[in-house]
């Protein structure tokens, strides 16, 4: 059995973005050599996700608002002004918390015959909810 482990680190300048792994976690599967397998491919950090998707500008947009929509920033700390309880612990990333809990942690994804098997118009990405530090992505590869 063959496995890789890496870590891909992340630094995005503003607080929310939506960036292209995929081709990062190609390069892992053929560095790996794995054949028939699986790769986890997980956001390491609370405030951060991992999700598979179109690779569509106005579709990211879409998630943008509607999760501004769901868990809108508000760096308060009164609930009965909208603001959040978390941010009483002096963060100002409740919103970020919500928003990862909808997107998902982390994405498994089958390798055969030496590639991902997305469907055909999947692609994988990392979004950023607290941006403006180093963040990492744990890649995790097993299989023959």
């Amino acid at each position: 059995m063959k496995t890789l482990t890496k870590e891909i680190w992340m630094e995005i300048p503003k607080r929310r973005a939506i960036v292209s792994i995929h081709h990062q976690i190609e390069q892992l599967v053929t560095e790996s050599g794995i054949s028939d397998g699986l790769a986890l491919i997980n956001a390491m950090h609370i405030t951060a996700s991992v999700f598979i998707n179109d690779n569509e500008s106005g579709l990211h947009a879409d998630y943008d608002r509607w999760l501004e929509q769901l868990a809108p920033f508000d760096p308060g700390t009164d609930p009965d002004s909208g603001g959040y309880l978390h941010n009483r612990t002096g963060e100002d990333n409740a919103d970020a918390h919500h928003k990862r809990q909808i997107m998902g942690r982390e994405v498994v994804v089958a390798i055969t015959n030496g590639r991902l098997h997305l469907g055909p118009w999947e692609h994988i990405f990392y979004y950023e909810f607290d941006g403006n530090r180093r963040k990492r992505i744990l890649v995790k590869m097993i299989g023959e």
